[in-house]
């Protein structure tokens, strides 16, 4: 069911973007909500002061529930469509918080935030897919990039939160934060009920006349205008070829079909676990236990530094936020995970003089670097994951895919913050040497394995894994400079814009016209 809240054009645009970032402040809110309650002394005492190994899995059941929405969404995901999917996940969230804010024992909480969970890997699987396909290619890295952003944001809502409340005292302390999941959960539900469902995903169903309607609706135009005609043409001929290949099957994962589909897929995994294996939901999840543990802070000022180290991660985040179409995704990948090395370098080596005579004052020093690591990952590796997954896959896989994908990033977010208190207690200094190296040999992935996918439509996807991305580029040059001269000859409307360099349907066809025309005129 669809109501016409929002109307058609820049508002309904305007309306798709802050539902979906909403979605993700819940993401971030939910990451970062625990991170300030673990060591609050109420909730140690509910349950049990919990040895390192039982509070990683009781934090890390929660990405483990991730990982089975994922796999739900993998099944459920493509035949529900993008709306019904973000109910379906917002419900899940409304359970599961519910029974966390009211838990009284341990497996009550653990199951609690299993269900949560499943919310969230079914939330984070159709958000960033829902987005790209409602938004020009011109602007789709900045839309999608800007949800990580506002995870950033939830995060530090979460770090502030739980400061204020641990002067509360009681159970209230941790247990309001933990409710307050909840009011993100029904902003979302209420804000999809006034949105379209993703024209792509209609046509893929046959619902051709409502998908054609939404275009119109997006974008404020006719059913007869030229980029209408030319997004539906693309779209369909898209559909056609992939559906040459058939359904999408688990047996088909690593087959090499005319689209690549099996090297995406896993193109998509592996993007979402670089995200995870660089050491990032230590922070998020241990920095004040890790502050006050390793680097021996007080319980006060680590809370308090934890929130101004997540408060890091938004300010890094603007800067994909306004220019990541401009940087691509391959260079920032790059870049950003030499700097995470860097960092988780330079805390180890300061961490590494704790027992000496200066060693309070040199651990004191890697605050700087949890620092200077937020920041970069915010910029970086935070957004470009959820930017390049969805716009990376075909679309007769793209909600399996980005599930698959996001599965990653579940999976070992898992493996990271269910192992972190273990690691962190038996190597006080040493653990940060196991980040850097990852983060290092990230360098050498990225730079042979991923190519460049800024400012292609997703429909040219498909074109960049059929005929390389040299072609395609040379082929969108020519069409850019063809068109381009025919707009300077355009004189009182007698000449017209042929072709269009953000479709690819007839690439070759419109290049050679255009520059037809322009030979005739010149």
């Amino acid at each position: 069911m669809h109501f016409n809240i929002f109307g058609r054009g820049l508002t309904l645009r305007v309306a798709v973007a802050i539902t979906c970032q909403m979605a993700f402040v819940f993401f971030g809110y939910d990451q970062g909500v625990f991170s300030g309650i673990i060591g609050n002394p109420n909730w140690l005492d509910r349950f049990g002061h919990p040895k390192s190994s039982l509070e990683g899995i009781i934090v890390s059941i929660y990405n483990l529930g991730m990982f089975s929405g994922c796999v739900l969404n993998f099944v459920v995901g493509e035949k529900l469509g993008r709306r019904k999917s973000m109910w379906l996940a917002m419900a899940f969230v409304i359970v599961g918080a519910t029974l966390q804010a009211s838990a009284f024992s341990t497996p009550h909480l653990m199951l609690a935030r299993y269900i949560t969970g499943i919310g969230t890997g079914i939330d984070t699987t159709t958000t960033p897919v829902y987005q790209s396909e409602l938004c020009d290619a011109s602007i789709r890295g900045r839309l999608v990039s800007s949800e990580p952003l506002f995870v950033g944001v939830g995060i530090v809502i979460a770090y502030w939160f739980d400061y204020g409340m641990s002067f509360v005292g009681g159970s209230i302390s941790w247990r309001l934060p933990i409710g307050c999941q909840m009011v993100f959960a029904f902003s979302v539900i209420f804000l999809v009920f006034g949105l379209p469902e993703s024209p792509r995903w209609l046509y893929a169903k046959g619902r051709n006349e409502e998908a054609l309607k939404v275009l119109c609706d997006m974008y404020d135009v006719p059913e007869e205008d030229a980029k209408i005609q030319e997004e539906q043409n693309a779209i369909l001929e898209v559909l056609a070829i992939e559906r040459e290949t058939g359904e999408y099957r688990w047996s088909q994962l690593l087959e090499r079909d005319e689209v690549q589909t099996g090297r995406r897929v896993m193109l998509a995994y592996g993007m979402q676990f670089m995200n995870q294996m660089g050491g990032i939901n230590l922070v998020v999840y241990y920095v004040t236990s890790v502050l006050e543990d390793n680097v021996g802070l007080t319980r006060n000022l680590s809370l308090i530094l934890g929130g101004c180290i997540n408060t890091m991660f938004v300010i890094g985040s603007l800067v994909p936020t306004f220019f990541l179409d401009r940087l691509g995704r391959r260079r920032p990948m790059m870049f950003g995970s030499l700097g995470l090395a860097i960092s988780m370098m330079m805390i180890a080596i300061l961490l590494s003089f704790s027992d000496t005579a200066n060693g309070k004052n040199t651990s004191a020093a890697s605050v700087a670097f949890f620092f200077t690591y937020m920041l970069i990952f915010g910029a970086s590796v935070n957004c470009i994951p959820w930017v390049y997954v969805p716009e990376i896959l075909p679309l007769h896989v793209r909600s399996k895919g980005a599930a698959i994908g996001t599965s990653a990033n579940a999976l070992w977010n898992f493996f990271v913050v269910m192992i972190t208190p273990v690691i962190t207690e038996a190597l006080p200094w040493q653990w940060p040497f196991v980040f850097m190296v990852l983060n290092l040999s990230f360098i050498a992935l990225v730079y042979f394995c991923y190519p460049e996918t800024a400012n292609l439509t997703l429909e040219e996807m498909d074109q960049l894994f059929t005929r390389g991305n040299d072609d395609l580029r040379a082929d969108k040059k020519k069409l850019g400079r063809s068109t381009a001269v025919v707009r300077s000859l355009d004189r009182g409307g007698a000449w017209r814009k042929r072709g269009s360099v953000t479709s690819m349907n007839g690439l070759d066809g419109k290049a050679d016209f255009d520059a037809e025309h322009v030979e005739k005129a010149l």
